[in-house]
């Protein structure tokens, strides 16, 4: 069997290849690693996003934990940070999300959480697997032994309660477009920000199964862009299907992504103290003026691989409170241990309410440089040695040369297709839409 954790949890489409055999497997197995040392009937929580697979996926992994002797407690639909916190709140031993994130409906996935609400390292994931090639060593209980489901539909008003508490913020006179993706966040998020005074005008807040994350959410910003221009709001702000990630939207309709609303909270958290260490962690996605503008603010940028699982292990092993990406999962560590787009909402609409500034002022802290990202199609087994050729070395470092230090070059292997993704950032969109295909084209040239 090849490993079928990727970089946040197992994913695939549902009832094809994330089967309810699959989801009882992994409650079988996850709640025995995750719960191996327990002298007490261990509980796991469980909750999901909207999309049609979800009941189905959530009853095969609760019977999964169940029928080894735990216990399981589902909060139905819950966005993912949700899950992390209430795991943490009432002490339960584990957590488990069913959700594929931002995918489209078909897709689904499984994700767990330790019980102090932290995604699990590699080492745990690939005991879980191993397991699961020896279903014989499944405990078998029977009689009063067998687990328990407890259901706990409430537990949301908890979660609304916390983002509250952390984050306090007067919002009123703050009118603002909200776009639910028709997910998670359809309810938690909306109640939030109307208990905390905005005038809120929320769209794709209908969830029906099928209808999660199409042509809206953190994925798809146009009509946001134009319904914040329309209804003359402030701003706009854009959840995922789980809710784990934000972006926003100005008055005038520009897109502030992940990077800028960093880059907001940042300079903020810095003035008042409040940024460990004057430190950010970014993925090497991020965009160039990122660490331009953290050069020009004296906050210190360190940088992991592409994942906010990576970002996320670097920030607890060198105390820093803020890190995430481009795409907005941001995670506030002093708050929560995962990525928190209704957290990162908070914050952000915070700092404005604060400084009294516009979004766009806030955001011209930070200029966004032009990306170009182009795949390079090679063989799979020769993603990883680019660098062996000279003549794919040569070329990067002349462009390096050419952008002294006002552009750069990323090359980055895919984790998951036979892709080399070549990203070039500089001051001229066409310039670097052409040097990245000519870059794209030599290394599919050269790699045979």
């Amino acid at each position: 069997m090849s490993r079928i954790f990727g970089t946040d949890g197992v994913r695939g489409i549902a009832n094809k290849e994330l089967t309810v055999e699959l989801a009882m497997n992994l409650g079988k197995a996850g709640a025995c690693v995750l719960t191996k040392e327990m002298e007490h009937k261990p509980t796991i929580l469980v909750g999901c996003d909207t999309r049609i697979s979800g009941e189905m996926l959530s009853s095969a992994l609760m019977a999964g934990i169940c029928s080894v002797g735990a216990n399981a407690v589902y909060v139905g639909v819950l966005p993912t940070p949700a899950v992390a916190y209430l795991t943490r709140k009432y002490n339960y031993d584990a957590g488990v999300v069913i959700s594929a994130s931002h995918n489209p409906v078909e897709y689904n996935g499984i994700k767990f959480f330790s019980g102090e609400g932290y995604k699990l390292p590699d080492a745990m994931e690939d005991e879980i697997e191993e397991l699961m090639k020896n279903p014989s060593q499944y405990p078998a209980p029977v009689g009063e032994e067998v687990g328990r489901i407890e259901y706990r539909y409430e537990a949301k008003e908890a979660y609304i309660e916390f983002a509250k508490e952390v984050v306090p913020v007067d919002l009123k006179g703050v009118k603002m477009v909200v776009d639910c993706a028709e997910g998670a966040s359809h309810y938690t998020s909306i109640k939030t920000f109307k208990d905390l005074g905005a005038e809120v005008v929320a769209i794709h807040n209908n969830p029906d199964g099928t209808n999660i994350n199409k042509e809206c959410g953190s994925t798809h910003l146009h009509e946001l862009q134009e319904r914040v221009v329309a209804e003359e709001a402030m701003l706009g702000l854009a959840f995922d299907g789980d809710a784990d990630r934000l972006l926003a939207v100005d008055a005038k309709g520009n897109v502030v992504d992940g990077d800028q609303i960093m880059a907001i909270c940042a300079l903020d958290m810095k003035n008042e103290g409040r940024l460990k260490s004057d430190t950010v962690v970014a993925t090497v996605m991020s965009n160039l003026g990122f660490f331009i503008m953290g050069e020009k603010n004296g906050i210190n940028i360190e940088k992991t691989k592409v994942g906010d699982r990576y970002v996320l292990e670097l920030m607890k092993k060198d105390n820093y409170n803020l890190g995430g990406e481009q795409s907005g999962h941001i995670i506030f560590l002093d708050e929560n241990t995962t990525g928190d787009g209704l957290i990162s909402a908070l914050h952000l609409l915070s700092v404005i309410v604060k400084t009294g500034k516009s979004l766009e002022e806030l955001a011209s802290v930070m200029t966004v440089l032009p990306q170009s990202l182009i795949n390079a199609k090679v063989p799979n087994d020769k993603k990883d040695k680019y660098t062996d050729y000279p003549k794919i070395v040569e070329a990067i470092a002349k462009l390096e040369e050419k952008f002294a230090g006002e552009g750069r070059v990323l090359i980055r292997p895919s984790g998951t297709e036979p892709l080399v993704r070549v990203m070039i950032e500089g001051k001229d969109q066409k310039e670097i839409e052409k040097d990245a295909k000519e870059l794209a084209d030599l290394i599919v040239a050269t790699i045979k």
